[in-house]
């Protein structure tokens, strides 16, 4: 039997608002801290891991973290932007159109503003693929408490990431999975996926606002070119 893949679910890079870490960088760290696959899951945006894939196909999937009016959803294998701002509903209905997997981020995490009341979520979680059972940005582990147990007592899949906005953080979270190439593969390989999880000490938040305010300023235009 083949060794499981280590796979980074949830990733931003410099075409977040909160995140001016490079194509490249990313590319290095996953190869020094041995993450097989990555997730590019940029906000409300597919663009940025399109561009990415294209560096290194064999590494990325392509995916988005969208804002709907009711919470976030994660996508993975997504083929072209899916805007924010609109219903978990319609948001479901344009991923399944592109034949994308759909997790729910954090769903309970007290601080985020893409968190779920949970009414909400119990109204679409039929229509998803998975749930965050792990982020390694919650600052109160009870809230990644709360979602694994919800998971579980629906038996919905599960996905865990680090959702990295610095590079001490890509690949703290981590979704254990046996190989898979297409998404129903993704899909199988959820149903008996394990989970490496570590969270990032809390001054990494203090990292996305640091990115927000070099972009107002002005101070790192120059990324935003060779992606």
């Amino acid at each position: 039997m083949s060794q499981p893949w280590r796979v980074e679910l949830h990733s931003h890079t410099l075409w977040s608002k909160d995140c001016i870490v490079a194509f490249e960088t990313i590319l290095n760290l996953c190869e020094r801290r041995g993450v097989d696959k990555i997730a590019i899951t940029d906000h409300n945006t597919a663009e940025g891991a399109l561009r990415m894939q294209r560096m290194a196909p064999d590494r990325i999937i392509v995916g988005e973290e969208i804002m709907t009016t009711q919470g976030e959803l994660l996508a993975f294998f997504v083929q072209e932007t899916i805007p924010a701002s609109l219903t978990p509903q319609e948001t479901i209905r344009e991923l399944r159109a592109q034949g994308a997997v759909i997790s729910v981020s954090h769903p309970f995490d007290r601080l985020r503003k893409g968190a779920w009341e949970e009414a909400d979520l119990r109204a679409i979680v039929e229509h998803v693929d998975a749930i965050e059972v792990f982020n390694s940005r919650c600052l109160f582990a009870e809230d990644n408490a709360r979602a694994a147990a919800f998971a579980q007592s629906l038996r919905l899949r599960g996905t865990a990431g680090s959702d990295a906005h610095s590079r001490p953080e890509y690949g703290r979270g981590l979704t254990l999975l046996a190989p898979f190439s297409t998404p129903a593969e993704f899909i199988s390989a959820l149903d008996s996926a394990d989970y490496v999880r570590r969270y990032s000490p809390a001054w990494v938040h203090a990292n996305s606002t640091t990115a927000k305010w070099s972009r107002k300023l002005g101070l790192r235009p120059r990324l935003w070119k060779g992606g």
